[in-house]
């Protein structure tokens, strides 16, 4: 099962590029990209109801927290990997 969260792709998506645009355009080197969180975060400013992350993690689950579920931007992200950024 995948989890809709489109609204996060373009951020990512113009993040990316705006990395792209600087090693082009002036030569910077960049060694790592971390994005803010694999599993999800939850933002404590919107009353937990805004989640951040990869794959969304079901939080009422009392058994280790075992589901999890990848989300449309973890396969977004994959596919920009396996391109080695070409479908930015």
């Amino acid at each position: 099962m995948n989890l809709p969260n489109n609204s996060q792709i373009p951020l990512k998506k113009n993040f990316m590029r705006s990395i792209l645009l600087v090693i082009v355009q002036d030569g910077i080197e960049i060694f790592c990209f971390c994005p803010w969180s694999f599993i999800d975060l939850v933002s404590t400013t919107s009353g937990f109801r805004k989640r951040y992350g990869f794959v969304y993690v079901d939080r009422t689950d009392t058994v280790c927290l075992e589901n999890r579920h990848r989300k449309d931007s973890f396969y977004w992200s994959q596919g920009v990997i396996r391109s080695n950024g070409k479908v930015l």
